[in-house]
């Protein structure tokens, strides 16, 4: 009990502390975000194929037992000396520090709330310790039950204001800290989208396959996937926003948010995916984004000779690296501010992030976007290519089947089968549905929005009754149909056919 209260009030009172420091001090934030930057490849990789966006959620969870556990042993200890249980918190102050540090745009003040809540966690861990240990009546006055009873009652009433104190404290310094991380509650209110002076044509009516249980041609926000390293998505003030292009350029250049919207902007349709999305997986989605062209800034810039990356960071420090050929060959490249016909919500990168259409996320789609340098593959190593992902993976050509869903139940007769494919900036020509081990048959496709865009795919199934596979496979503009083979996310992208089995009554 008293390593659980101290090991609390040392969280809340760091958090607490951070609420006025700065989030990038906060020790929690700190930890789980050095967590995610240490876990091995096949972890993470597990953490978003079980938890999915919760994977978040499910590493808080981890590290609160692990803490739990930790300060538990950290109070037995100290029952048998005080300083045995405050080298065991000096360790997790030690941790946290580094940790802290450890984060890309943190400075040596950021260190305080951990300092200041371990010092914390000490007062009450020894207060604690002292309130509870029991000091019995001394043997040759033990016939005496009253004095005895009185003793044992003025240690028990000790101990329950200590943990009193300690727990009330620890409720306000949370409610501080908790107020600290709380969202403001309409953080893009006062942004005003630009007009597009280059409106693309808006998805033909034949866009969707009209089949319940596809997902929808554009994807609400609300619904669209998140995969990102951020246990919090960052609050970013629009007033104080601004974007440095810098590095191997002839011109550097510094805007803030009201002359980035000025410039001349595009609307499009524009399909992302995520590299770690497994065959059949939920990690693609598709949007309307309002954004400044990224190759007229780079050319006001002057990129140089050689610079062949493009590194964009986001404002907690995660990098992105680009091709810069492939971000100025013409497609639609833009510093995105709208989506969906909304300011960019907060977890998909308000104020401003990068898309490069036909590039998985982790290589074009920085979110929270505030610098960019030209620079080169052979300088520098991007966050997700540090942890040994390919620096140029191209974007897999990909059938999913939306409904029916794996391992339902539908009547015998005519079942609606249906989905979406991409091949990004390639165009989707063809989808083939198979039933059992019978041959691929075409299936009907709906209208083609743009090469940047995914393509819903339908089937009239007369189905029978018993218990039946169904496969998809797609084949893209350039006639290339996408490999059986089944290869894992890391580290190019999940390849395979998407397969699910029904059951027919």
């Amino acid at each position: 009990m008293s390593g659980l209260l101290a090991a609390a009030l040392a969280l809340a009172a760091g958090q607490a502390f951070a609420a006025v420091v700065g989030l990038v001090s906060s020790p929690i934030l700190a930890v789980g975000g050095a967590t995610i930057d240490s876990t091995p490849e096949f972890m993470k990789s597990f953490a978003i194929a079980t938890f999915g966006s919760n994977d978040k959620v499910a590493l808080i969870g981890g590290m609160a037992t692990i803490l739990a556990i930790a300060a538990i042993a950290i109070g037995l200890l100290a029952v048998r000396a005080i300083w045995l249980g405050w080298i065991g918190i000096a360790l997790f102050a030690l941790i946290g520090s580094g940790a802290v540090l450890s984060r890309p745009t943190a400075q040596p003040i950021d260190v305080i709330p951990t300092l200041l809540g371990s010092i914390a966690g000490v007062i009450a861990l020894t207060g604690l310790i002292r309130a509870a240990r029991f000091r019995p009546v001394p043997a040759e006055r033990t016939a005496l039950s009253a004095e005895a009873t009185e003793s044992t009652f003025r240690a028990r009433r000790q101990f329950l204001i200590a943990t009193t104190v300690v727990g009330g404290l620890t409720v306000m310094a949370g409610g501080i800290g908790l107020a600290g991380l709380a969202r403001p509650s309409s953080p893009t209110a006062g942004l005003k989208l630009p007009v597009p002076a280059d409106v693309g044509a808006a998805a033909p009516s034949g866009a969707s396959a009209a089949v319940s249980g596809v997902s929808p041609f554009l994807t609400p926000n609300a619904r669209f996937y998140r995969v990102d390293t951020a246990i919090i998505p960052p609050v970013v003030d629009p007033a104080t926003w601004r974007l440095r292009i810098h590095g191997m350029v002839d011109h550097e250049l510094s805007l803030d948010l009201p002359t980035l919207l000025a410039r001349p902007s595009i609307e499009r349709d524009l399909t992302l995916t995520c590299v770690s999305n497994p065959v059949g997986g939920p990690y693609a989605g598709n949007a309307r984004w309002i954004g400044i062209p990224l190759k007229a800034l780079l050319e006001e810039a002057g990129v140089q000779a050689g610079a062949d990356q493009i590194v964009s960071r986001s404002v907690d420090g995660f990098t992105v690296g680009t091709p810069t050929a492939i971000a100025m060959d013409g497609r639609d490249a833009m510093l995105a501010v709208g989506m969906n016909g909304q300011p960019l919500p907060i977890e998909h990168g308000f104020p401003v992030r990068m898309l490069v259409p036909g590039l998985y996320g982790y290589v074009s789609a920085t979110k929270w976007l505030t610098d960019i340098e030209l620079t080169t593959f052979a300088a520098y190593d991007s966050y997700w290519v540090q942890r040994g992902w390919d620096a140029k993976a191209p974007v897999e050509t990909m059938a999913r089947i939306d409904t029916p869903a794996g391992l339902s139940t539908v009547p015998a007769g005519n079942v609606a089968i249906g989905g979406v494919a991409w091949a990004l900036h390639r165009g989707i020509d063809k989808v083939e549905v198979q039933v059992d081990e019978g041959p691929f048959v075409p299936a009907t496709l709906a209208a083609v929005d743009t090469l940047d865009t995914w393509r819903q795919w339908s089937y009239a199934w007369a189905a029978t009754t018993g218990r039946h596979s169904i496969t998809v496979r797609a084949t893209d503009g350039m006639g290339m149909t996408q490999t059986e083979s089944r290869a894992d996310p890391f580290p190019n992208a999940a390849t395979g056919w998407h397969s699910l089995v029904v059951n027919v009554s």
